[in-house]
């Protein structure tokens, strides 16, 4: 018996991937080959029949590798980018601001099916086909920046202390992003994190100087992050 896959050709198989469309389930499949198997070492073809479709169905929603990859780069950037944008709309500490923005984006790294961050050093990232999410990636990275250049004017680290301040504003985000190394270190299971999610921007938010209650910062990013996604719309992730 086949079952249809919406637009394309039927499905071979009954459904054997999570997701609501032809197209996540693709995703999904994808996903697990490329972190699992490599990039360079998948096919189209396998892609398909890891799905249980034809390999002319999965060109109606990708005509190429490259944009199935790009699809799932973009994924990993597009809610933390979005909820920064959020973010900034809000006044407050910067250190709260901050510390949430990193709470959210670690969270976000831990809970995906599948480590897709560990994706962001194949070679090809850096043709012009992915210039889309490496611009994407920036601005995440540059919104990071801002409020920790922000964070460390309130805590009034000195111009001088440990390294210069560009320096520093840039280690929270490098910090968080760690969370795909810890993931692609753990072979046990799906590649979950060693340590829970805050772990990281407890640990941040402390190398910037911040001196204060970070449970009383815990607790203030998880009511911030609630008001954020509920009136955006914006997918949140369960802290493991």
């Amino acid at each position: 018996m086949t079952t249809t896959a919406g637009p394309g050709r039927p499905r071979l198989t009954e459904p054997r991937r999570p997701g609501q469309t032809a197209r996540e389930e693709i995703l999904d499949a994808a996903a697990e080959l490329f972190t699992e198997k490599g990039y360079a070492a998948t096919s189209t073809r396998a892609i398909a029949e890891s799905v249980g479709i034809r390999q002319a169905s999965l060109y109606h929603h990708f005509s190429t590798k490259h944009e199935i990859l790009d699809a799932l780069l973009a994924d990993t950037v597009r809610a933390p980018q979005q909820f920064a944008e959020r973010l900034a709309e809000h006044d407050g500490p910067a250190t709260e601001l901050l510390y949430t923005l990193m709470l959210f984006d670690a969270v976000h790294l831990s809970s995906g099916r599948w480590n897709l961050g560990a994706l962001y050093l194949l070679p090809v990232i850096r043709s012009a086909d992915f210039a889309g999410f490496r611009a994407r990636r920036t601005e995440l990275m540059d919104a990071y920046r801002a409020l920790a250049l922000r964070a460390l004017d309130e805590l009034k680290v000195p111009q001088d202390w440990a390294a210069p301040r560009e320096a520093l504003a840039g280690l929270p985000f490098r910090l968080v992003e760690s969370v795909i190394n810890e993931r692609s270190d753990n072979m046990a299971g799906a590649h979950a994190p060693l340590h829970p999610p805050r772990l990281f921007a407890d640990t941040a938010i402390r190398m910037l100087g911040y001196q204060g209650s970070v449970d009383a910062l815990y607790e203030t990013a998880q009511r911030l992050t609630a008001a954020i996604t509920e009136d955006a719309g914006i997918p949140v992730a369960v802290e493991a």
